[in-house]
């Protein structure tokens, strides 16, 4: 096996279904940010369709992989953003497959099915989005749209503490 190294930010989702292209706003604003101010040296910026294949292709043997998706859930409040992490044992925080999410493979059966293949990366942390609309068309609601900034200055700051750490020799939380 390969050394884990590096980061790869992942936005999930379809910019053609409104609020489910939450994921892929938030990596195209670290994209602007990083011609301006780069991300730390070996961060990879990536869009996803999901596709639990593509998705272990692309976090394979870093050492953290951070995830933006869109989710729906029952009762949303649009715009309200979750973060969760791999468990200190390594495995995902249990959430129901694929229960919020627009997809039907959910991102729980593919770290599994990653770690499973050892293809999995050494940390995963996942941040969704509430959404309102996953109707056919393009562009977020406002509430979404507003959460994406706040969302994509968190992702940084929380790659650059990652980075601050590793480079010290200091193991990531």
């Amino acid at each position: 096996m390969k050394p884990l190294v590096g980061t790869v930010i992942i936005g999930i989702g379809n910019e053609f279904r409104r609020d489910d292209g939450a994921g892929w706003a938030v990596v195209a604003l670290l994209r602007d940010r990083a011609a301006r101010r780069p991300l730390p040296s070996g961060t990879v910026l990536a869009q996803c369709d999901a596709d639990p294949g593509r998705l272990i292709g692309l976090w394979e043997n870093t050492g953290l992989a951070v995830v933006v998706d869109a989710c729906f859930p029952p009762s949303a409040h649009p715009g309200r953003t979750h973060r969760w992490c791999t468990a200190s044992d390594g495995a995902p925080r249990r959430t129901a497959p694929a229960k919020h999410s627009t997809h039907g493979f959910g991102l729980t059966e593919a770290q599994r099915l990653a770690d499973s293949l050892g293809r999995g990366p050494d940390r995963l942390v996942v941040y969704a989005v509430e959404g309102a609309d996953r109707s056919l068309g393009t562009g977020l609601t406002p509430a979404v749209a507003c959460a994406v900034p706040r969302l994509a200055r968190r992702i940084a700051a929380e790659v650059e503490r990652h980075h601050e750490r590793t480079v010290c020799g200091l193991r990531a939380e």
